[in-house]
């Protein structure tokens, strides 16, 4: 069987095979003996490339490979192969996962420590011992601005290198644990609690979260990680690095900076060599107009001088809005009746002594209207003028309850 440790083809094909028998029906724990029987070990990267070609070729879909995530972790835990894996050096975004992973993995040894106090809990002290349970809890939660990044930093950059298959699978497992997690804080909040209310919720609900966490963190440091850094650049990861601290830490706060030498200083990528170039990304100018047209709310702009620059001109504005007013003191635009509150406005905008003000209305044309006037400011807190937003309410006032299932809403035109 050895020619099958040298060739990665053969290997790849043993554990597709393998990966099929799971899906079939076979036990996961047969199957484990098979691989380690077999291969010994796995690249890491090769089990990343077989359930993408699964995926591809159409024999498995990415749901099936969910459906069977936890029993592919359960096969493939202890045969995957690290040796060929970049070293990661101090500050750079994936040691900061792996700090994370980390202090993870103490809070979840905090809560097995607690489930083996369980049996000491009586009566008199359970509600002592539920809050030391919420605490770990608490500082768990954090872990859904680890994911975040994942999907929202990591993920694009896969995407780009055509690595789609596992990210989506993965993303899928981080929606189940926040639901199951949501699960807990609910279950935890129960009033007055017994200890035979309490062993199932531990067994049945919060075990199993910390399993799949567990999970979590064995596929991103034996599989996501390392094959991570095999695939993006240093220009893509030190993007990856500069976004970081817009979606926050879990658990830690790194302390290294990192920036590799060979990757300077450059300015945020724009799709359009015609751009309106923005901090945070580009718009054409045919792309901004109608965006403004499309937004659900009105949005109109005096400038520091106090003159009305800009208006949105939806088709379904709540006031009526020309050209003619471009250019117009925004004391103009208003009727004397109200003038006063305008220039109160105006006076403690600029003075910095208030930043928003709102106004609604009941009753206009039979719609609920809302009306809010901003300050905008420098990052320096330098006074640029108002922002006037202006929202029809009147539908969002009847919600109730949630909306989860697709429902299109139809358009006005």
């Amino acid at each position: 069987m050895s020619e099958y440790i040298d060739n990665s083809t053969k290997r790849k094909d043993l554990l597709k095979h393998l990966l099929i028998q799971l899906h079939e029906g076979a036990p996961a724990s047969v199957l484990r003996g098979r691989l380690i029987e077999v291969l010994s070990s796995i690249p890491y990267n090769e089990v990343v490339e077989v359930e993408e070609e699964l995926i591809n070729s159409g024999t498995l879909t990415s749901e099936e490979i969910l459906d069977f995530c936890d029993l592919h972790t359960s096969v493939l835990d202890g045969s995957i192969d690290l040796e060929g894996a970049k070293t990661i050096p101090p500050g750079h975004p994936v040691d900061t996962f792996k700090k994370e992973n980390i202090a993870i993995r103490n809070e979840i040894d905090k809560a097995h420590h607690l489930f083996e106090d369980l049996k000491s809990v009586t009566k008199e002290n359970i509600n002592e011992y539920v809050i030391k349970i919420r605490t770990v809890f608490n500082a768990l939660s954090d872990i859904d601005k680890h994911y975040k990044r994942k999907e929202y930093l990591l993920f694009p950059y896969l995407e780009k290198h055509e690595v789609t298959g596992p990210p989506k699978v993965m993303w899928g497992k981080h929606d189940e644990i926040r639901g199951l997690m949501k699960d807990i804080y609910e279950a935890l909040e129960t009033p007055e609690i017994d200890v035979e209310e309490l062993k199932p919720i531990i067994e049945m609900v919060i075990k199993p979260v910390l399993e799949l966490i567990e999970g979590m963190i064995m596929k991103e440091e034996e599989i996501l990680l390392p094959m991570t850094m095999d695939t993006l650049t240093s220009e893509e990861w030190y993007k990856i690095y500069k976004e970081t601290p817009e979606f926050g830490f879990c658990l830690v706060d790194p302390e290294a900076e990192w920036k590799p030498e060979d990757v300077a200083e450059t300015q945020p990528e724009f799709i359009h060599t015609d751009a309106i170039r923005l901090s945070s990304g580009a718009f054409s100018m045919e792309e901004l107009e109608a965006l403004f047209i499309h937004l659900p709310i009105d949005i109109t702009f005096v400038d520091k001088n106090d003159k009305v620059q800009f208006f949105s001109h939806s088709p379904n504005r709540v006031f009526e809005r020309n050209r003619s007013i471009l250019g117009r003191d925004v004391r103009m635009c208003h009727p004397p009746g109200s003038v006063h509150i305008v220039e109160q406005i105006l006076t403690d905008f600029k003075s910095g002594k208030e930043n928003k003000a709102a106004f609604w209305m009941s009753d206009f044309k039979g719609r609920f209207i809302y009306i809010e006037y901003t300050a905008v400011r420098s990052p320096e807190g330098e006074y640029f003028g108002v922002v006037e937003i202006t929202q029809d309410i009147t539908e969002l006032r009847k919600l109730e309850g949630d909306q989860r299932l697709l429902s299109y809403s139809k358009i006005e035109k």
